[in-house]
């Protein structure tokens, strides 16, 4: 890792929980040593990535960050454009709607829509980093994703979040199998328990899935003609928005009614 893509990648740990860090938290998350940690801040300083404030000078993002991704809205506005997207997919399932994005190896929450016809509902926290494996999300991207980058992601070390959650590369493999024929990807109980949920890829301009629309909902409420009726919405709203933001789905992508 170079030392632009190892400063950027500091810039990473930030998230909704950690809005501010200290020195030292970000050593801690970012596995290098201080002084790498304190020369390569200062410079992301400098560059208005990053300010520190407060009596114990902790970092948070700098206006930079704003400015660049105001100017990445505009080019390609998809949180503007997603967001009556989910609230659609929203209304029509009456569940937990989301949209994540794929960063480097990071799959993060962008933006989330809460229905109000159910008091028991799965919360999303923006900014959260999904699991690859263990999310319907994930798997979606990595069912799409080339050769290389799932060999290279199945070959490191899979955390188990729950009991229900596949750590088997073997069986993972025939997961995104799945997931590629029918398009649409599944996860119950693997992230958190009594969270069961459907997500589909969104693509870019070259054909590579971007990040994922979902709709998650209470394990316990997801009886078998609910999922499917989500796993067709979910399928509908992902090609909506791969559309919506120019891109452009693979040729075997299955765009027929969800399986």
């Amino acid at each position: 890792m170079g030392t632009v893509a190892k400063a950027l990648s500091l810039l990473t740990h930030f998230n909704q929980t950690r809005l501010e860090m200290g020195l030292s938290d970000i050593t801690r998350a970012s596995g290098m040593n201080k002084a790498t940690v304190f020369r390569l801040m200062g410079e992301l300083q400098a560059c208005g990535f990053v300010e520190q404030v407060g009596n114990d000078r902790a970092y948070r993002l700098g206006p930079e960050v704003l400015r660049l991704a105001a100017l990445r809205e505009k080019a390609v506005p998809i949180l503007s454009v997603s967001r009556d997207v989910l609230k659609d997919l929203c209304d029509l399932t009456g569940e937990t709607s989301h949209l994540s994005i794929l960063r480097g190896r990071e799959l993060t929450s962008l933006i989330h829509e809460y229905s109000p016809r159910h008091a028991t509902r799965v919360m999303m926290e923006d900014a959260e980093v999904l699991s690859l494996h263990a999310t319907a999300s994930g798997l979606a991207v990595l069912a799409y994703s080339d050769a290389e980058f799932v060999d290279e992601f199945l070959a490191t070390p899979l955390v188990g979040h729950t009991k229900r959650t596949e750590t088997n590369p073997e069986k993972l493999r025939q997961v995104l199998s799945n997931a590629r024929a029918n398009g649409v990807a599944e996860s119950a109980n693997a992230f958190e328990l009594d969270v069961h949920s459907l997500a589909a890829p969104i693509f870019d301009a070259e054909q590579n899935p971007a990040g994922a629309i979902a709709v998650a909902a209470p394990a316990s409420r997801m009886t078998p003609q609910k999922r499917d009726r989500i796993a067709e919405a979910v399928k509908e709203a992902a090609l909506e928005l791969t559309q919506k933001i120019g891109g452009f789905c693979p040729a075997d992508y299955p765009q027929e009614r969800a399986a």
